[in-house]
């Protein structure tokens, strides 16, 4: 029996959800600015955490009205909130993060025809390159928590002023790319600036990407809404933002042409080492070598070709102070710091580093074996997403390409092991010792509990296994 047809009054009212999804975008972008502003990562990161979770809930519920908007307005209600979240985070210098002055200094250091790799900031040979912006002088500027001794007399706000940068090539291009094209005088907010950019272009790029897909325009709102944007991309300007772009660029290019997509994870890996997780991802589906090999030639043939030159001009390792920094953060002492905080919570410490790696093979063998070729992304995001529940990250910024995956793929649960790290970086106290566990594994059944709703719904809660290759035809 046909259902007898709707009458123009018996129809939902979807008209003033554009209005209402607009309002939480104000209050958000109102939220954020305080946020971005108060200075309690120092003094109060206890207040700071409740401006950071009524940005997230705001963040949520724009989210949810946004699913009630008529799709042709979604579009453009993406892209205005997109810009207010982008033009909040330059409201203010940097504030939970002394990363972009490195890079400024970086850019300094190349604009005088110096290998960056070859000198730290605290290095005496560079006391011409300094300015009382980067290296202040005097006690009263030098009391600040954010600054770091160089000298008598003398301090930074460069984070371990004694230590070679880490900064992969790509990166270190674009450092001294910002310093040519900035002011005299402009400080921060040139780095700032080009987290804006970056930020909206990698809105523009998962709207084209999903347009491309055939699929619904909303999600990409989890990236061009996410506070995290605002906090992490804009105003502290981490580099890991042109590191997104690049990956959501090569993760959208895979799919047709192979070579094109390895050269933009080349360059996503070379801007920040994180995105070669990404690569599983990519090969999900693919059983012949030479059709993976189509796809990580030329990805490790751009890292290569990217870091030549500074290994030509470098007296010192171009992986700078990359091993001592994956000692400082735990990664390879399982007992130390928040790292491995879930394994540590049912396995001896010891054991935390093998299991890590049994945990990722498995990820990576489901996704090479049962992943869709045609949706890379879901793929990247199951396996990046283990990996963050495996480790717990302590630096929030990192999971900026976990939020565009999540934008990419849909699967929104993923987002609170965005937010878990937040709080872990602000406020590793707040709950004691027990502070990273607590919010990881919250964020862990949060992803449990989507993956259970899929499943009870009879929707499949990853990527589909599917039987033809990811190409059909080698190159």
């Amino acid at each position: 029996m046909n259902e007898p047809r709707r009458r123009p009054h018996d129809r939902p009212r979807r008209g003033p959800w554009t209005a209402v999804t607009a309002l939480l975008l104000a209050a958000l972008a109102a939220v954020l600015v305080p946020a971005v502003r108060d200075a309690g990562y120092f003094t109060d990161p206890a207040g700071l955490i409740r401006w950071y979770a009524a940005a997230w809930a705001l963040f949520g519920a724009a989210l949810w009205s946004l699913r009630r908007v008529p799709r042709r307005r979604v579009v453009p209600l993406v892209l205005a909130g997109a810009l207010a979240v982008a033009a909040v985070g330059l409201a203010g210098p940097p504030l939970t993060s002394t990363d972009s002055f490195r890079y400024a200094w970086d850019g300094r250091v190349q604009a005088a025809g110096i290998s960056p790799y070859d000198h730290a900031p605290a290095d005496p040979a560079l006391r011409g390159l300094r300015d009382g912006w980067l290296f202040p002088r005097g006690r009263a500027a030098c009391a600040g928590p954010d600054r770091a001794a160089v000298e008598p007399g003398v301090c930074t706000r460069i984070n371990r002023p004694a230590a070679h940068t880490i900064y992969p090539p790509v990166a270190q291009g674009y450092f001294a790319l910002v310093h040519v094209l900035s002011p005299a005088g402009v400080r921060h907010k040139a780095l700032q600036a080009g987290g804006a950019l970056t930020a909206l272009g990698i809105t523009g790029v998962l709207l084209l990407v999903r347009r491309r897909a055939g699929a619904d325009p909303r999600a990409a709102a989890y990236w061009a809404w996410c506070p995290a944007v605002a906090v992490e991309a804009v105003n502290d300007a981490h580099v890991d933002g042109l590191a997104v772009l690049l990956s959501v660029a090569a993760l959208g290019v895979v799919v047709r042409r192979r070579a094109a997509g390895g050269v933009l994870f080349g360059l996503a890996v070379a801007a920040k080492l994180l995105p070669a997780v990404l690569l599983p991802g990519a090969l999900a589906g693919v059983r012949r070598w030479r059709d993976a090999a189509a796809l990580l030639l030329p990805a490790a043939a751009v890292v290569g070709l990217a870091y030549l030159p500074y290994v030509l001009v470098s007296r010192s390792s171009v992986f700078g102070y990359l091993g001592g920094y994956a000692e400082e953060e735990g990664y390879r002492d399982p007992g130390a710091g928040g790292r491995y905080a879930l394994l540590r919570m049912v396995l001896p410490a010891s054991w935390a580093v093998p299991a890590v790696a049994v945990g990722m093979a498995a990820a990576v063998a489901y996704v090479w074996w049962r992943g869709d070729p045609l949706r890379p992304w879901s793929g990247a995001l199951t396996v990046t997403g283990t990996a963050f529940l495996l480790m717990t990250p302590g630096y929030s910024w990192y999971a900026l390409l976990l939020v565009a995956l999540v934008a990419l793929d849909g699967r929104a649960e993923w987002l609170g092991v965005a937010a878990a790290g937040a709080v872990a970086y602000v406020a590793p106290r707040l709950l004691g010792a027990a502070t990273v566990q607590v919010v990881y594994g919250l964020a862990a059944a949060a992803v449990l509990a989507g993956w259970a709703a899929r499943a009870g719904r009879g929707v499949r809660s990853g990527p589909p296994r599917v039987a033809q290759p990811m190409w059909k035809e080698s190159p």
